[in-house]
Order: structure tokens, then C-alpha cells, then sequence
């Protein structure tokens, strides 16, 4: 299953249970941008959550820029509501503001950021005309970082969690429902 469509239907399973909780959605990529302010409106969150694609923000990651939008968001929330879920696949390569400054102040204003890692640790791509001939391993998870992820999670009183597969996400966001 493609990464994007896994935390598309998981994604979207999270939301739907999060009845009475202000959702909101930062997509990031070159850029970041708020896809839906805090809301208590889930089906519309759901919903631009299951029409985002790969690219709508551009090619690269603005992991730090994602963060401090989302802290501009959640500075003026109550405190127990601060509650930041990172999602990447990546490592931060495009933003104005270095994600570890951004995770200061998320933890000076009581933001607490859980991180997930997401993709398989190895793939293999097939070979002549889909046989295993001339086919080899990847590792489609190479570029993401890990430690900034720990980094970050570990610096807000957060936790960091990684998933291979559409079971470990789905399992990982069961954890962040309680």
C-alpha cells in the first residue's frame, strides 16, 4: 500500500473518532500551510485530509515551518488542548525556522508534539516484466530522521513513534485515542 493512501484511510479513521475534540490540518512540503483551521467540524477535516496528494505543498519538507505554524494555531488553546501530531516521511529540508527551535517553543508554550516516522524499512522493486529477475532492495525510509523526530517528541514531553506498515500506524494512533 502507498504511504499516502495508508495515512489517508488511518488518518481519516483517527478523525472520525475524535467526536467533541477542535481538529485542524497542516499540510507541509516546501511549504506549510493550514489545510483546516481548528475545527470541531471532523467530516470536514476527514475530507481535506482524504483529498490532499503528494506535491499540493511542493517537493520538499518544512518540518519546522509545520511546527510553527501549528504552535501560532494552538498558542492561545487551553493547555490541555496543546496537542501537535507530526506525521513524516522525511527529514526537514526546506524550512525558515530549524524544527529543534520550533520544538523549543512549542515546549515553552506547553505544546506537546507526538512524532510518527512512517515507511517500510526495506522494499523490493521488481525485476524484468514484474519477475525477480534483476529485481533488488530499497529502503524507500532512507531519508527520514529519525533523531530529529526522538529530538523533537522527547523536547515537548511528546513521544515518538515509527510505523512500517498500515498496522503499526493504525495501532499507533489507538495509542494517541487514549
Amino acid at each position: 500500500v502507498p504511504r499516502i493512501t495508508a495515512v489517508k484511510q488511518v488518518g481519516a479513521e483517527f478523525i472520525e473518532r475524535r467526536q467533541g475534540d477542535r481538529l485542524g490540518l497542516i499540510l507541509f512540503g516546501s511549504n506549510a500551510y493550514v489545510q483546516s483551521p481548528l475545527s470541531f467540524d471532523t467530516a470536514t477535516v476527514r475530507r481535506f485530509l482524504t483529498e490532499a496528494q503528494i506535491g499540493f505543498a511542493g517537493q520538499d519538507t518544512a518540518i519546522g515551518d509545520a511546527i510553527g505554524l501549528a504552535v501560532k494555531r494552538l498558542k492561545e488553546r487551553p493547555a490541555e488542548s496543546r496537542v501537535l501530531i507530526l506525521l513524516s516521511d522525511g527529514r526537514d529540508t526546506a524550512s525558515s525556522v530549524k524544527p529543534e527551535d520550533a520544538a523549543r517553543l512549542a515546549a515553552q508554550l506547553g505544546i506537546r508534539i507526538y512524532t510518527i516516522g512512517i515507511g517500510a524499512d526495506s522494499l523490493t522493486t521488481p525485476g524484468l516484466f514484474g519477475s525477480s529477475f534483476g529485481s533488488r532492495q530499497v529502503n524507500p525510509s532512507a531519508e527520514l530522521d529519525e533523531a530529529g523526530l526522538q529530538a523533537i517528541a522527547q523536547m515537548t514531553g511528546g513521544q515518538y513513534f515509527r510505523a512500517r506498515n498500515p498496522a503499526e500506524l493504525a495501532s499507533i494512533y489507538q495509542m494517541l485515542d487514549q
